[in-house]
């Protein structure tokens, strides 16, 4: 397909859409997770992530660098279909598929799977985003032992806002 033709194919889809999605304030569930962050594991600069909101409003998407120069992202986005939120992680080392949403407390509470590229194992996984009243978010991860039946923690952060 040409460039014109697949400009004028562009255009029509925008013209068929009719109004702008992802507008609805569920869209903007996640937007307390936004910005440029130096994420800190107690007084440790455990690494950056930048979070940006992308494809007009309808996904967010995380770009992770740890203090040991390994990388991670994520796409995050609201599923309309079945009204919950989903991120979908991948890294060199694991990829986890979770969905949930907003709790009663204004966290974003996702629930789902963990993997390991390395082997394949799987472990139920649940993550948790909390804004906080000094602007920082806390992000805790918990992995699913079913041997003790027991969620343990895996990962607690804290999120500032990078100069």
């Amino acid at each position: 397909m040409s460039i014109g033709a697949l400009a004028s194919f562009a255009a029509m889809l925008m013209q068929a859409a009719g109004p702008v999605p992802c507008t609805d304030d569920s869209y903007n569930d996640f937007d307390f997770w936004l910005g440029t962050w130096d994420v800190y594991t107690g007084d440790t600069l455990a690494g950056r992530n930048v979070i940006t909101k992308e494809e007009g409003g309808c996904l967010i998407v995380e770009h992770w660098l740890n203090a040991s120069g390994g990388t991670g992202q994520s796409y995050n986005f609201y599923d309309q279909g079945q009204e919950t939120w989903r991120q979908v992680w991948v890294s060199a080392g694991i990829l986890i598929d979770y969905q949930g949403g907003l709790d009663d407390e204004g966290r974003m509470v996702l629930e789902g799977t963990i993997t390991s590229n390395a082997n394949g194992e799987t472990a139920p996984f649940r993550g948790q985003w909390s804004p906080l009243d000094d602007g920082t978010v806390q992000q805790t991860f918990w992995t699913y032992d079913s041997d003790t039946e027991e969620w343990n923690l895996w990962f607690d952060g804290n999120y500032r806002r990078a100069d």
